[in-house]
């Protein structure tokens, strides 16, 4: 069967390149080899020169500062909120503010992590429709900041002690899921559009050695610092959980709330550097109707394209041959993104059912909710080591780490995370004083006194989880853009993003299971469900690792036309300012 689907793929991929030809053929403003940096390569010189990544622009490296404040904030109040919401305001062990237990607080931090994973469509058709990606970060930025000022005025004891502390809450998680959803969606492509060279070229090293400058390596090396500057801003919650314990939850949340300001300043800073992407109206309703034409036509997206339809006597459509192949390669990614909730349930651990462990052992004075850092900061050690050691090394040997072998290993080590995480609460469970009740039992003088397990062996698990997102979450973000049109980033990207929701909803079903003494088949079942998934993952999808390059290129040229455009009257905008000035 995965042969079958082979070849159908390798036919699409050609008949898609076939499109493209004739269809630059009838353009005249096709950018051309000339405006690259370097020559063009041969096909010799592109299977036998060593290919590296491109050089980022300053504004990506702007963009990549709203992300982090963006995520600084996020990560700021969400990694307080698990003892926020779990423990009573006048408990003993830890600060605590509205004693819904571990539960209720699971289920409600699941429903804050769906939340912000299903309102990127709304962002994102906001931006692909009518503002842009620019226009739409900003806009979202206000709602964001509003949310995260009625978090910090709820959170104040006087507030706490009047009950507004759920309702508050509630209000806050609804306005900052709305505000994220609508960057989230919209900042990471719009990080990729700042990179405008689609073709590969050739350069010269100071060393004299000749390379190919390789658009999609480069697209891989955007992401990965993308995701380097999400896990910097996320290390926020180191700060925020010492203030919480040490002074309250208003700080926790005032500090971030504070620091999204830069986040706006890069946006203002950068406001005339940016490579923006106008809004070209709504092709979605499009890209669906092609795909119900290709369903009702035994799954044949070929019966959407103008000309077939056009030979079979049928009537005319708006879209192009070139769009119907571009659907196509979108519904590849979507189909590779069916497995992801069943990662994001596992990811979730973290925020949440990780907390909660770490409560049970001997802290020896550090927050219980600190230990969530761990994982941002090997993703922030092993990022670099991937990107510039791992993957040139394996490169140089012919291994390639496409991206379905990435995502299949991502599966693989977020398994062992949950596998690890499970003799780690059987430890717990089979150390005093309270045993497989930790916190629960007369011994524990009011759940002062946990059971006799030091909080450190917590760690491996997130070295597993953080090399897991490398594999799985990096390359998810990276496969929804290259596979996205043009006119569609936004939007596919959201689709990746909402597989998150879909997993947060996984979660808050599975919340029940967040208990003593069921922890264990709990993180055991996720290590399996996980492990399974993986391999079913692999043995659907990695017929696609063939086709990767020919699906990057289908829509290179009208990329590249678009990007010289947008070049060419930000550059004339940039005259007509400088004219002004002068004359005034």
């Amino acid at each position: 069967m995965a042969s079958v689907d082979r070849i159908e793929s390798r036919d699409s991929v050609e008949l898609a390149k076939e499109n493209i030809e004739r269809e630059i053929a009838n353009q005249d403003y096709i950018e051309d080899d000339s405006n690259l940096p370097g020559p063009s390569p041969t096909e010799e010189e592109l299977t036998t020169l060593r290919k590296i990544a491109d050089t980022l622009p300053t504004s990506a490296w702007l963009v990549a500062v709203v992300e982090l404040c963006e995520r600084f904030t996020y990560y700021g109040v969400s990694g307080v909120f698990q003892n926020y919401m779990q423990i009573p305001l006048d408990s003993k062990r830890q600060n605590g503010a509205l004693g819904l237990g571990q539960s209720k607080a699971t289920a409600l931090s699941y429903f804050f992590q769906f939340w912000c994973y299903v309102t990127p469509i709304l962002g994102a058709v906001i931006a692909d429709k009518w503002l842009g990606k620019y226009k739409t970060i900003c806009v979202f930025a206000g709602i964001y900041i509003i949310g995260t000022l009625v978090l910090f005025v709820t959170s104040l004891p006087t507030a706490l002690e009047h009950g507004a502390g759920l309702g508050g809450l509630i209000a806050a998680m609804i306005i900052i899921g709305l505000g994220t959803g609508g960057i989230k969606s919209n900042v990471s492509p719009l990080i990729a559009d700042q990179y405008t060279i689609t073709k590969p070229y050739i350069k010269t090293l100071k060393n004299g050695e000749r390379v190919v400058v390789d658009p999609a390596l480069t697209v891989q090396s955007v992401f990965m610092i993308f995701y380097f500057c999400i896990n910097l801003g996320s290390l926020s919650a180191i700060a925020t959980t010492e203030m919480e314990k040490n002074i309250n939850f208003w700080a926790a949340y005032l500090l971030p709330f504070c620091f999204f300001f830069v986040g706006i300043a890069a946006l203002i800073i950068g406001r005339n550097k940016y490579i923006k992407r106008p809004a070209m109206g709504s092709v979605i309703p499009d890209a669906f109707k092609i795909i119900m034409i290709g369903a009702t036509n035994g799954f044949n997206l070929d019966k959407a394209k103008p000309s077939v339809r056009n030979a079979d006597g049928q009537s005319e459509v708006q879209w192009s041959d070139l769009f119907v192949d571009e659907v196509r390669r979108s519904v590849y990614a979507c189909k590779v993104f069916l497995f992801y909730p069943v990662y994001w349930v596992v990811y979730g651990q973290m925020i949440n059912n990780f907390v909660s462990q770490a409560d049970q052992m001997e802290l020896h004075g550090l927050p219980n909710d600190i230990m969530q850092n761990i994982d941002p900061i090997a993703i922030m050690v092993f990022i670099p080591i991937m990107e510039r050691i791992v993957y040139p090394a394996l490169r140089k040997i012919g291994i390639q780490c496409k991206p379905i072998t990435r995502i299949f290993w991502g599966f693989v080590f977020a398994s062992l995370s949950m596998a690890y995480s499970a003799i780690v609460q059987h430890l717990i469970y089979s150390a005093g004083p309270c045993y497989d009740h930790p916190l629960n039992c007369p011994a524990s003088m009011d759940g002062v006194i946990p059971n006799k397990v030091h909080v450190a062996i917590q760690t491996p698990a997130y070295f597993f989880i953080a090399i897991s997102e490398i594999m799985a979450s990096i390359t998810g973000l990276e496969y929804a853009y290259t596979k996205a049109p043009a006119n569609m980033k936004s939007f596919i990207m959201s689709l990746f993003l909402l597989t998150n929701a879909l997993g947060a909803a996984i979660g808050m079903a599975l919340s029940s299971t967040a208990v003593d003494p069921k922890l264990v088949w709990m993180f055991t079942g996720l290590a399996i469900a996980t492990l399974i998934s993986g391999f079913i993952f692999w043995f659907l999808f990695r017929s696609y690792n063939q086709l990767e390059e020919e699906l990057n290129v289908i829509d290179a040229d009208y990329a590249a036309e678009m990007n010289a455009e947008i070049k060419h009257n930000m550059h004339a905008h940039g005259n007509d300012n400088d004219a002004e000035k002068q004359n005034a």
